[in-house]
C-alpha cells in the first residue's frame, strides 16, 4: 500500500483532535477562570531508504540520507495559563487573582488535600462558610475552611491580601480571625490535571511533591503571589478571533489530508487496472 495513504489518515486524525480542542475552547468562552488549550504536532519516525555516507578528501563527497516521513501525530495538548480579562460584578465575595496562583478548595473540612481553581465566584452559605459554586470550602493560609459568624458579622470586605474585614458596631474595620484567603503557587501550571467544574488537581509534573504544597498569603512580593481583587471575576482567556482562525486552518488541513487519501486511492486503482 502507498505510504501517503497512511500519512493522510494520520493527518486527518491529528486535525480532528485539533478541532475537538478548538470546539471545547469556543464552548467555554464565557466560563469563569477557564484556560484555553492548544494542540502541538510532531512528525512520525521517518523510514530510511538509504543512510548517510561520509565524504572522503579528494575521493568522493558525502551523501545525505534518503528518508520518507510516515505522517504526523499529536505531540502535546497544552493548557495556556495566561490571565483572562476582568469582569466587574461589585459582589464582595467575587474575587480574582491579579497575578499568578490558584485558590485552594476542598469538598469537606475533614478531608485531606485540596483542589485548585482560578474561578473566584464564591458565596457565603447558611453556616457562614466561604464556598465556591460547587459548595466546596475555600481554604485560608492555614489550609482550613473560612467561616464567619453570621450572627455578629453583617457585612464585610476582602482586601488585596485576601483578608476578610468586617465592621463592628462602632463602624470600625476589624479583620476576622482565620479568614485570609490562601493562594497556591504552582511551578508548572501546564502540568495540572483538569477535573471539570473549573478545578485542577496537582500532579508530580506540576510541583515536585504534590503532598507538600504550601498555601500562601496573597499579595506577597516574597512568595510571588498575586493580589486579590474583590468585586471582580477572571473571565476565560479564550480569544475567539484566534480560535476561529485556527478552526479554518484545521478545516483546510483536514480537507488537504482527505485529498491525499483520495489521490492515493486513485493511484492504487490505476495499479489494479494494469492487468486489464
Amino acid at each position: 500500500m502507498l505510504r501517503s495513504l497512511y500519512s493522510g489518515v494520520s493527518g486527518m486524525r491529528g486535525f480532528q483532535t485539533k478541532l475537538d480542542v478548538i470546539g471545547n475552547n469556543i464552548a467555554n468562552v464565557n466560563t469563569i477562570g477557564f484556560k484555553a488549550g492548544r494542540v502541538m504536532f510532531e512528525d512520525i519516525l521517518s523510514q530510511t531508504i538509504s543512510g548517510v555516507t561520509a565524504p572522503q578528501e579528494g575521493t568522493v563527497g558525502g551523501v545525505n540520507a534518503k528518508q520518507i516521513g510516515l505522517g504526523v501525530s499529536v505531540a502535546a495538548i497544552d493548557t495556556i495559563h495566561t490571565p483572562g480579562s476582568a469582569m466587574t460584578t461589585n459582589v464582595p465575595t467575587d474575587v480574582r487573582i491579579d497575578g499568578d496562583g490558584f485558590f485552594a478548595v476542598r469538598p469537606s473540612d475533614d478531608q485531606g488535600g485540596f483542589y485548585l481553581t482560578r474561578a473566584g465566584n464564591f458565596t457565603i452559605d447558611a453556616l457562614g462558610y466561604l464556598v465556591n459554586a460547587e459548595g466546596m470550602y475555600v481554604l485560608n493560609v492555614n489550609g482550613e475552611a473560612i467561616q464567619i459568624d453570621t450572627t455578629t458579622v453583617r457585612s464585610f470586605t476582602i482586601d488585596k491580601s485576601g483578608q476578610l474585614i468586617a465592621k463592628d458596631a462602632d463602624g470600625n474595620a476589624v479583620p476576622l480571625d482565620d479568614a485570609q484567603i490562601g493562594v497556591v503557587i504552582v511551578t508548572n501550571p501546564g502540568g495540572l490535571e483538569k477535573l471539570g467544574g473549573n478545578l485542577y488537581r496537582l500532579t508530580p509534573n506540576a510541583v515536585e511533591d504534590p503532598t507538600a504544597v504550601d498555601i500562601l498569603p496573597p499579595n506577597s512580593a516574597e512568595d510571588g503571589t498575586g493580589a486579590i481583587i474583590s468585586g471582580q471575576l477572571e473571565m476565560s482567556n479564550v480569544d475567539l478571533t484566534s480560535e476561529f482562525t485556527e478552526m479554518i486552518v484545521a478545516q483546510r488541513g483536514f480537507q488537504a489530508n482527505s485529498r491525499i487519501i483520495t489521490t492515493s486511492d486513485e493511484v492504487l486503482q490505476e495499479v489494479v487496472n494494469l492487468k486489464r
